[in-house]
């Protein structure tokens, strides 16, 4: 729901900015605008992915995990999905996800946010371990046995083939 209200947000904001400026800057110049941004946007999008496929595949067949590569594709396509939207906010935004240097701020921010949403419990800003993490989760989903099994591994745990003792 918090999403929902900021997206909202952002677009009334960028509605009022794009309104404003408009109407300092004449109509034919805003539209101008509008579209030549949208049109590097759609460039972009159409460009940047394919280029960006094409590197995470040869990533992938070099045996290498393409994660950088989808990152940085995936905020191309997003600030060129930005540019085509009507805006000067969301222009700027999406203008912002086109530089390196503001990606890897944005990487950082999103890891931040990320990292410290999923390791405080909220009530006390404590951080928890992971088995405090999946015991809540567990119960939270009326599921007791899932966090009461503390001798086989985690979910989602790797066990190598070689590594018979933590075999059941």
């Amino acid at each position: 729901m918090p999403i929902l209200v900021f997206i909202s947000l952002f677009t009334l904001l960028d509605f009022i900015l794009l309104f404003s400026i408009g109407s300092q800057i004449g109509l034919l110049t805003t539209l101008l605008l509008v579209l030549a941004t949208g049109v590097i946007g759609l460039h972009l999008i159409r460009k940047e992915g394919v280029s960006t496929f094409a590197r995470a595949r040869q990533r992938m067949q070099a045996g290498e995990i393409p994660s950088n590569e989808l990152l940085t594709g995936a905020a191309l396509i997003f600030g060129g999905a930005l540019l085509m939207a009507p805006g000067f906010l969301s222009d700027i935004v999406g203008i912002a996800c086109l530089l390196p240097n503001a990606r890897q701020l944005m990487y950082k921010a999103l890891m931040w946010l990320g990292l410290k949403t999923s390791l405080y419990s909220g009530q006390n800003d404590q951080p928890k371990t992971h088995r405090q993490q999946r015991t809540s989760y567990h119960e939270s989903n009326g599921d007791k046995t899932g966090a009461s099994n503390e001798t086989g591994p985690l979910e989602g745990d790797f066990i190598s083939r070689d590594d018979g003792s933590r075999r059941r």
